[in-house]
């Protein structure tokens, strides 16, 4: 069974076809700036990477020239379209419509297109991806996966905001949580690692990237988040804020005049690590300049560590210690910095890293713990696509649920 994984951004398609019936990828790829200037398609197949500038209007025309990419030139890997099975997408928000993975239909879209007021820079982009595959392959299953579906087992206590409750019961003003599909891979993973069930572990997955959630997961189960209503909350990111006093909108728009868009667009676009060093939101090159002396680079690294470790501390506390440790996504995989950073002092709780063990692991699963550490570190790259494509099976299959931890096997690729 070959499975179509979508993930559609506002400018962008990232795809992956993967067979299935034995865990490989046969290709994956992005297409980039679309309706811009200079839109490319990068393709890859085996040994054959091919990076191609095409025109691309819109999100249907750059599915078709993903399929003519798939099936035709160096970079084929199927005969036609008719070999495709299914199609999983990625889909940001699904409020608390969904809890797990669905068929697609009419009355999904409707639900997704729905929640487009608490993603409006996601879901959107998600739907037209939905719709230009659904044109494409007319009379497959489409499945859609949401990143806030693992979180629905979050307790009320953790999803309700303190502000007045009708404020939830008439506008669903809560806690959702995103990148759950990449915490509950890396969860199901790590108890792999560690040769136990899943439903006997307490751990916390830092899913670290230019998007940043903290996950705090009992027996397989999210039951605290660090994202909230929308991907704003919660730790320092690439360039969204995280945790800022509510105050700071209302002082902004009164004592520099800013409208209530323009200051959303600075908590979104303008701030974390980019707003703080003035350099980038890249934490490579963030650290590099850190390195060399930039004092707000020095800043933004030390802020992102300091949050980051307080958050691992606090979601420690609401476990009532933890098993183990991940990191995973582009910084958790490949910052050793950052990993230490977060893991130093924490031997109150058990927690000790193998500083050599850290410093040899990029881009590869490890266990960094010390040799005295009572808690486990690991480092897990995580595969969304993985996740998407097993939970497409399941579905198309008829079955509805949620692919079991087991379901990974040993087959999973390794890849930041």
């Amino acid at each position: 069974m070959r499975v179509l994984v979508l993930n559609c951004g506002s400018s962008s398609i990232k795809y992956e076809l993967m067979d299935m019936d034995n865990g490989k990828s046969l290709a994956r790829g992005t297409i980039a700036k679309i309706g811009e200037h200079g839109s490319y398609i990068e393709h890859e197949s085996g040994n054959t990477k091919i990076r191609n500038e095409v025109k691309v209007a819109n999100h249907e025309a750059g599915f078709k020239i993903m399929m003519s990419h798939l099936m035709a030139g160096k970079g084929r890997v199927i005969k036609d379209a008719s070999e495709v099975s299914a199609v999983g997408h990625r889909v940001v928000h699904g409020g608390e419509g969904f809890s797990d993975s669905i068929l697609i239909d009419d009355g999904v879209i409707r639900k997704i297109r729905e929640c487009i007021p608490l993603a409006p820079l996601h879901n959107p982009h998600n739907l037209a991806g939905i719709e230009a595959a659904r044109k494409y392959f007319p009379k497959i299953p489409h499945v859609a996966v949401f990143d806030t579906a693992f979180h629905q087992t979050l307790p009320q206590k953790a999803f309700t905001y303190p502000i007045p409750y009708e404020m939830y019961e008439k506008f669903r003003v809560r806690r959702y949580g995103f990148h759950g599909t990449s915490c509950r891979y890396v969860s199901a993973r790590a108890a792999e690692l560690l040769g136990r069930p899943i439903d006997s572990l307490r751990m916390v997955v830092c899913h670290l990237g230019n998007g940043v959630t903290l996950d705090a997961i009992r027996n397989g189960k999210s039951v605290e988040t660090s994202m909230g209503l929308t991907p704003t909350e919660g730790l320092m990111m690439g360039t969204r804020s995280g945790d800022v006093d509510p105050g700071v909108v209302y002082y902004l728009s009164t004592a520099a005049g800013l409208s209530l868009e323009r200051i959303y667009d600075i908590l979104n676009r303008e701030s974390g690590l980019l707003g703080v060093s003035g350099v980038s939101n890249d934490m490579r090159e963030v650290i590099e300049q850190a390195k060399k002396g930039n004092p707000r680079c020095k800043l933004a690294v030390e802020m992102f560590a300091h949050r980051l470790k307080k958050y691992v501390g606090a979601y420690a506390a609401v476990l009532g210690g933890i098993d183990a440790l991940v990191f995973t996504a582009g910084i958790g995989v490949n910052s050793p910095l950052i990993r230490e950073k977060a893991c130093s002092g924490l031997s109150f709780m058990g927690l000790e890293l193998d500083r050599a063990k850290n410093r040899a692991a990029i881009g590869r699963e490890a266990d960094i713990s010390g040799s005295d550490s009572r808690v486990r570190v690991l480092v897990i790259p995580t595969d969304e696509e993985k996740m998407i494509a097993l939970d497409t099976v399941e579905v198309a299959r008829g079955l509805g649920k949620k692919a079991p931890s087991d379901a990974l096997g040993s087959k999973t690729r390794r890849r930041a």
